[in-house]
């Protein structure tokens, strides 16, 4: 065998015995390049074919290419082997026991707002109250006017309203914020006859200071009754069971007189917030044995005449409650403004 061939197989096998001995994709690459590279090995062994004897060229070339192919050839063996391992290797160790059980997954709640909502429209739906939902966006004449509300009316001024900056031909502005959810009492009378049972969830919005049970923008739950003879009785004894529902056989209920342009006579009630005479605490953290929850009344016969019924045959009564009162009072909660702070903490606990 003639020398130039000797080197080929020696450059051969020395190649083979470092592929053995390369041990990860990393270090098979640098073999790459150092034996099959532009700078390898057998690579510097073909561009010398042009300085070996004519004669021997041939013979010189034919090893060359013969151990290029069986160096390939063993470079993708053993590449594949390294990836075998690799991922065998990668199995073993992020490997997952798949009886385990899994990651658990935190569950959401309703915010106290919400499940204080659908308790207390669930006790005036078993009480037969239908419930139905209005614009928060309202027009001055379903928030005022047909309230018995007229403008430059000084009842109004009961109202901090926030207006919505569009003005009409007359230089009014005539849509607003609703500032409760007594519109939908002439919304619903309006195109319904007599008789009517519904309550109206919704949130109301005030340009008001906010202190510990006020807030610019709150919950309210409007509940009318339109019929023949309904009395002031009935209004009472509806009430009453809703309180007797929500907070309990203990505690107490107050009634008294209060003025509200919509509704006459007219009342607001209020739920005990007593000392317990074993812990002398309070359900609310303030010194006030009654809170207010809601205002009340039999409907005004403009506001029934307003919207087409007759005064001399049917009767009714409203009331409106505010929802975030219920709930700190239900739950011992002392400051309205934790509803709508987004602290977690609090509305965990519910």
């Amino acid at each position: 065998m003639q020398p130039q061939t000797d080197v080929v197989e020696r450059t051969t096998d020395e190649a083979l015995e470092r592929l053995k001995a390369v041990s990860d994709l990393d270090g098979l690459e640098e073999w790459r390049v150092s034996t099959l590279g532009r700078n390898g090995a057998l690579t510097q062994i073909l561009r010398s074919l042009g300085s070996v004897p004519k004669e021997e060229r041939p013979r010189l070339g034919a090893a060359a290419n013969r151990a290029k192919t069986v160096l390939e050839q063993h470079l993708a063996e053993r590449e594949q082997e390294l990836k075998t391992a690799h991922l065998a290797d990668v199995v073993e160790r992020e490997s997952i026991d798949v009886t385990l059980p899994g990651w658990p997954v935190p569950q959401g709640r309703l915010h106290p707002t919400t499940r204080m909502l659908r308790e207390t429209t669930s006790v005036f739906a078993s009480m037969g109250f239908q419930v139905e939902e209005g614009p928060e966006i309202e027009l001055d004449r379903y928030n005022f006017d047909l309230l018995n509300i007229p403008k430059d009316h000084p009842a109004r001024d009961m109202w901090d309203t926030l207006w919505i900056d569009r003005v009409d031909e007359q230089g009014n502005r005539p849509m607003l914020l609703r500032t409760h959810t007594s519109p939908m009492q002439a919304r619903i009378m309006e195109k319904t006859s007599p008789p009517v049972r519904v309550v109206v969830p919704g949130k109301c919005y005030r340009y008001e200071a906010t202190d510990a049970t006020h807030e610019w923008h709150f919950h309210q739950v409007e509940g009318l009754a339109v019929d023949k003879g309904i009395t002031f009785a009935d209004l009472k004894g509806t009430l009453y069971e809703f309180a007797r529902r929500t907070f309990g056989e203990d505690r107490q209920i107050r009634f008294r007189c209060d003025f509200f342009p919509f509704v006459e006579p007219g009342v607001d009630m209020s739920i005990s917030n007593f000392k317990d005479p074993k812990t002398g605490k309070r359900p609310i953290n303030r010194d006030e044995d009654w809170i207010e929850i809601l205002g009340a009344g039999m409907v005004h016969p403009s506001v029934l005449e307003g919207v087409g019924y007759d005064p001399s045959v049917y009767t009714g009564f409203a009331f409106g409650m505010g929802v975030e009162r219920i709930a700190m009072l239900k739950y011992g909660i002392d400051d309205i403004r934790l509803f709508y702070s987004n602290d977690v903490r609090f509305l965990q606990q519910v």
